[in-house]
């Protein structure tokens, strides 16, 4: 594999510069998406407040929030991302995973059959949810335009690049294509602290895994 120089000219006295070739970060702390039933028996029906819009369309912050609790400690203050799902989702980092005592699988949105089991407490009442906590695989949000032009396909595994005081490439980065998607690398907290990137730093996608050799393990 080999790296581009496009990279190097994004951090100068300390400011990012966007080019055609970079991708804007995105960092994702722990949160939940909820399923309809699950929201009702937390909030016993009452609506969600829309508190702000996410980057992604559609997508937003709610200012309704839960606690989540597991075998050796609990998690305050867990916000809800609208809208609501066919099922629930939370997502957390793997030092949240360790204050609470779970060893949740690495997965993409969605894929929650076998997932790491927990409890969540609403004002109206709790679940135990069987599955539906997981560590989210770090992914790139992309329109079929961007896939284009970085010339990957959906699903793909790709290197990113991010730069700063910690350079740091991630493997195993999922391309996720959609029409209706923003360009954005998603990023949990733990991932980012390991390389000192912040929302809004810019990333550059430097290569793929040889061929026949995919980087990482999906289940």
């Amino acid at each position: 594999m080999q790296y581009s120089k496009v990279g190097d000219k994004l951090f100068q006295r300390g400011e990012t510069v966007q080019t055609p070739n970079t991708i804007p970060v995105a960092v994702s702390s722990r949160h939940l998406h909820l399923g309809e039933g699950d929201w009702r028996r937390l909030f016993a029906g009452q609506p969600l407040t829309r508190l702000r819009d996410l980057s992604q369309p559609e997508e937003f912050a709610t200012a309704e929030t839960v606690t989540l609790v597991g075998p050796r400690g609990t998690l305050e203050k867990v916000r809800i991302l609208g809208p609501l799902r066919r099922r629930t989702q939370v997502e957390i980092s793997r030092t949240d995973a360790v204050r609470l005592g779970l060893n949740p699988p690495v997965r993409d949105s969605g894929r929650l059959d076998g997932s790491a089991k927990i409890t969540v407490v609403g004002p109206a009442g709790a679940i135990s949810l069987e599955e539906g906590l997981i560590l989210a695989w770090r992914h790139i949000h992309m329109t079929p335009a961007d896939a284009r032009r970085f010339g990957v396909r959906d699903q793909e595994t790709v290197y990113v690049r991010c730069l700063g005081q910690r350079e740091i490439i991630y493997g195993g980065v999922i391309v996720r294509v959609n029409p209706n998607y923003r360009l954005e690398l998603h990023l949990d907290t733990d991932e980012a602290n390991a390389g000192l990137v912040r929302d809004g730093d810019l990333a550059e996608l430097v290569g793929k895994p040889a061929e026949g050799k995919p980087h990482g393990l999906r289940d």
